[in-house]
């Protein structure tokens, strides 16, 4: 018998090719100071003080003129009695709204501005430890150190006050509140909501004044109530809720003083 042929060599195998190394992600570029809405001009802190203050303002407007009419209405039908009463309360009411608003945020704006002299001060006399203070809470943020460390040096080589004050207070140096703002937008709106029951006091009959009012001032609550639940992201229903029964209350206090004293007047 033939010898079989000999068998052909095999080749090894190759070695399989090493894996590519995944790639390290660098440190994250600072990026540009936001408002929480991707609007690197920020701002969104200014907004959100007015519209506080107009909501605020509004609902003042309402409640306390209207306690004051039906309070009035409650004690004589004298139309011009009422509209005089109703309009030195809108006076006065938005002086004193305007006023409360711009002292209170003009406190908090001397805050603010104090905060940021006192990390310009700080900056100024110890560069070195503010970095290494900055690095440490992006670290305790959870950066890796060398991470931390190179953010905090690419923040601080942008704007080092800016960094320390978004980092440390969340404050926006060129977004600080506006007393002026909150206390113009807190006047008007109370004399826009407390148009609403005193014209409907001075143009429904006098048998129809008190119910007439009280209505329209329930609707004007629901409306406010659910603006302020929206702004604050807050739960509407409870919000509204608290703006009827407080209206009610006030509305119902000062038409049974009303009633009381102009019938002891009367008698």
């Amino acid at each position: 018998m033939d010898p079989s042929p000999a068998s052909a060599p095999v080749p090894a195998p190759s070695p399989a090719p090493s894996p590519a190394p995944l790639p390290v992600p660098g440190p994250t570029a600072p990026r540009a100071a936001t408002d929480g809405t991707g609007d690197v001009n920020g701002g969104l802190k200014s907004r959100l003080n007015w519209l506080r203050a107009g909501v605020l303002g509004a609902n003042d407007g309402i409640i306390s003129t209207a306690g004051l009419v039906v309070g009035v209405a409650a004690a004589t039908t004298d139309r011009t009695a009422i509209l005089v009463a109703g309009v030195a309360s809108l006076a006065a009411g938005a002086v004193s709204m305007a006023l409360g608003e711009y002292v209170s945020v003009s406190s908090a704006r001397d805050t603010e501005r104090a905060i940021v002299e006192e990390e310009t001060r700080e900056l100024a006399e110890d560069p070195d430890g503010e970095l290494a203070q900055l690095a440490r809470i992006y670290e305790q943020k959870g950066l890796q150190p060398a991470t931390a460390w190179r953010v905090a040096e690419e923040l601080t080589a942008h704007d080092p006050v800016r960094a320390h004050l978004d980092v440390e207070h969340n404050l926006d140096p060129d977004d600080l509140t506006n007393p002026w703002h909150a206390g113009l937008a807190s006047a008007v709106s109370f004399v826009l909501g407390a148009l609403l029951p005193l014209v409907a006091m001075i143009l429904a009959t006098p048998a129809t004044r008190i119910p007439v009012t009280f209505v329209a001032v329930l609707v004007a609550l629901v409306v406010t109530g659910s603006l302020s639940a929206w702004f604050g992201g807050a739960d509407r229903v409870r919000a509204v809720l608290r703006l009827l029964l407080g209206g009610a209350l006030a509305m119902g206090v000062t038409f049974g003083i009303g009633a009381l004293l102009g019938a002891t007047v009367v008698g």
